[in-house]
């Protein structure tokens, strides 16, 4: 290809960046969920236009440039929805996350600026068979019950705070001399957010993305198999701590109920970030959880520390405010010494 080619990040995996491959159509209907793929860029005027490259860089491409992706699905309840099977024959598709997650969009946020759309030009293939995010997954060496105990972060939605805790709690724990591995279960595809672990101190990190999934919506059986794997690999760099974030809610379609039950006794203590006071209710009553503690955007100020405290009858703390952190430092403390 004689054009730029920005490799999105879901192909950080791979050696798609260095070594060749060719690039040639493929029948609608032997599309899969992780293909990797390339399409011309054509980008909107005021469109939602970077990219997120294998190094976790944001590049912004230009009309005529290729972008290397996988096909995937997403149900992001606050910005795009869509799917590659919603593909039709023209091969118009459209960025349904930065990181290079390819699909036909059917639902966007009137707050989104337009997506960037992308018209397939072909799978990418080495030695005639075309190439899948599963044929670069890892896997654990062997298979063994998970039990390293977890600080477990759930949402009641996307952009509630989940990351920002993960930060808070990740480098508390390094205070405390732990190991600490991080890792995103559930969601769709983005290395920021495990890259925001490590430069908080994480001794390792982790997401789906590494045992060759763009994102998490798809089937629990599917899902389940590649979370033993992931927890798998996890547990083979022998952390003291993990802190694990599941991406959007328990209760949105990308397996985080899943993530759950397969957690089990691992989990040491459960952070429920949320976005509104009145969204903690939600989650607790939808999904019968009752949470170690509530922190997120709900928690910004006292006020909404009381309102939380006061709907849920449980432990909220703002972790952005340096006073609750001797406070966090005791919770975690008493999770880690049972």
């Amino acid at each position: 290809m004689n054009e730029k080619m920005f490799c999105g990040s879901l192909a950080r995996i791979t050696d798609l960046e260095t070594k060749p491959f060719e690039c040639e159509p493929v029948r609608r209907g032997q599309w899969e969920v992780g293909d990797y793929v390339i399409g011309e860029i054509t980008i909107a005027r005021g469109g939602f236009s970077e990219i997120e490259l294998c190094s976790g860089r944001l590049a912004r491409p230009v009309n005529g440039d290729v972008v290397l992706g996988a096909l995937g699905v997403r149900h992001a309840t606050l910005e795009v929805v869509g799917s590659f099977e919603k593909v039709e024959k023209d091969g118009r598709m459209d960025l349904l996350g930065a990181a290079g997650l390819l699909g036909r969009a059917t639902s966007v946020s009137g707050l989104l600026p337009p997506l960037i759309r992308v018209d397939y030009r072909g799978h990418a293939k080495r030695d005639g068979k075309k190439l899948n995010m599963r044929d670069f997954a890892k896997r654990p060496v062997e298979q063994h019950s998970f039990d390293i105990p977890t600080i477990l972060i759930v949402g009641t939605s996307m952009s509630a705070g989940k990351t920002t805790s993960a930060k808070i709690i990740i480098r508390e724990l390094k205070r405390m001399g732990h190991r600490v591995a991080g890792a995103k279960l559930t969601g769709s595809g983005r290395y920021r957010d495990i890259q925001a672990m490590a430069d908080s101190g994480a001794d390792a990190i982790f997401d789906f993305i590494d045992v060759g999934l763009p994102s998490s919506v798809l089937p629990a059986g599917e899902y389940r198999k590649r979370l033993r794997d992931l927890l798998g690999v996890i547990r083979e760099t022998e952390p003291d701590v993990v802190v694990a974030e599941a991406g959007a809610s328990p209760l949105e379609p990308y397996n985080g109920d899943t993530a759950l039950e397969e957690l089990g006794n691992a989990v040491a203590c459960t952070v429920l970030c949320a976005s509104d006071p009145y969204a903690v209710l939600g989650v607790m009553h939808g999904f019968e959880m009752n949470p170690d503690l509530v922190a997120g955007l709900a928690t910004s100020t006292i006020a909404g520390e009381e309102l939380v405290a006061k709907l849920s009858g449980g432990k909220a703390l703002n972790l952005l405010n340096p006073d609750s952190i001797p406070e966090l430092r005791d919770m975690l403390k008493r999770a880690l010494s049972v």
